[in-house]
């Protein structure tokens, strides 16, 4: 399991709710900022629709047809202003944040909390501030990455005619960052890369900005949104990246009751069904609350948080590999056992090596589970793929 989505935002936004939510993991949940000390981490699952409701039988690997897809969700301490310079929690903050491939940052829409994830009165903060501050925070991390050694590599780059690509993107490996981002954002802020002296603390954050976008790619969970103010949810509406309303209240509150039977609840559905006769009033009244909330808001929003953030956002897909690309099972007879999550655009031969690489590198051909056709290795996967790989590897 290679792929990693953190949560992030202030402390008390809802982000360990979320996470728990999410992962039915064992983490404290408080009322006061870090609750969160060290990283949570822990699974959780993109939702697809399994290719075995195209046959007569189910895979036995799906929920009634509904397939998930494990990735690793990681909690990390709430963040607070300056947190780059170390305040708060800031550096384990920024330490664990590096591991993932994209972000949640989880918001408290409601306004209830200032920026240092202090309770106030529902509204008496604009949750937009806490986005701005967000971003700042990692761009002034990446900032200061690059600023600790920036006089001597820009000489030694211009001078010795260095690949200022290179040099960047070993400087901010520890932030998670590649080659081709450092070049993309070079070429986004159309900085001179032959007079890198000359480069104003200005021109650096603003690549060092144009990194975050490109390493870091996020999507936002307005948590509380079911008791936020109506201009907040307009607001937040109105920005121009991904907003999804959630309430990891409501999410955590199903799938609590899902794993004591008491109800049929599958995540990213909309509704439930009570199971258990022996649930009180009480308990009967609070359902019936979150089953008008979760139809409102047509879900909790947290399954949909997580597969915006894999399939829209990172902008990724789900091919099956197979054995036997008739029976679509693996050499043991279990149908479709395995799912793996490739870049689109990825082909046939990129797959072999996901696989394994020796199977990559004794590529042959791949077959089209669906279709039965041959594939060749620059064949363009779609999403549901089922795939056979034939490779000389054993």
């Amino acid at each position: 399991m290679s792929m990693t989505i953190g949560l992030a935002g202030k402390p008390n936004a809802g982000k360990s709710t979320f996470f728990k939510a999410a992962t039915m993991a064992d983490v404290e949940i408080a009322n006061y900022p870090f609750t969160t000390i060290n990283a949570n981490k822990g699974v959780t699952y993109v939702r697809a629709e399994c290719p075995c409701i195209e046959q007569s039988k189910r895979c036995g690997n799906c929920v009634e047809g509904i397939r998930y897809v494990p990735i690793e969700l990681i909690d990390v301490a709430g963040l607070v202003p300056d947190a780059h310079q170390g305040r708060g929690l800031g550096n384990t903050f920024l330490d664990e944040l590096r591991q993932a491939q994209a972000i949640i940052h989880v918001i408290d829409a409601s306004g209830g909390t200032d920026i240092e994830g202090n309770p106030v009165d529902i509204g008496d903060h604009d949750p937009l501030g806490d986005i701005d501050f967000l971003n700042h925070e990692l761009t002034m991390w990446i900032y200061s990455i690059v600023k600790r050694n920036w006089t001597k590599l820009s000489r030694k780059i211009q001078a010795e005619g260095l690949s200022i690509e290179h040099i960047l993107a070993d400087q901010l490996a520890g932030a998670g960052v590649d080659e081709p981002q450092v070049n993309a954002a070079l070429n986004k802020c159309k900085l001179d890369r032959n007079h890198l002296t000359k480069w104003s603390d200005e021109d650096i954050i603003s690549f060092c900005d144009a990194v975050r976008i490109l390493s870091k790619p996020m999507i936002i969970a307005a948590n509380k949104t079911d008791v936020a103010p109506p201009e907040n949810v307009t607001n937040l509406q109105a920005l121009d990246q991904m907003v999804v309303a959630t309430s990891a209240a409501a999410e955590l509150a199903l799938r609590s009751a899902a794993k004591s039977q008491a109800i049929k609840y599958e995540p990213g559905d909309n509704d439930f069904s009570i199971q258990s006769e022996e649930l009180n009033a009480a308990q009967k009244k609070g359902l019936e609350n979150v089953r008008t909330l979760v139809q409102k808001m047509d879900g909790t929003g947290i399954q949909k948080c997580i597969n915006n953030a894999v399939f829209e956002i990172l902008d990724l897909i789900i091919v099956y590999p197979v054995e036997d690309e008739g029976k679509w099972t693996d050499k043991n007879g279990r149908v479709l056992p395995d799912a793996f999550l490739m870049k689109k655009g990825s082909n046939a031969h990129d797959f072999a090596y996901k696989i394994h690489s020796d199977i990559g590198e004794g590529f042959l051909y791949a077959v089209d589970g669906k279709t039965k056709m041959r594939l060749g290795e620059k064949h363009e996967l779609n999403d549901g793929d089922v795939v056979k790989i034939v490779s000389t590897a054993k």
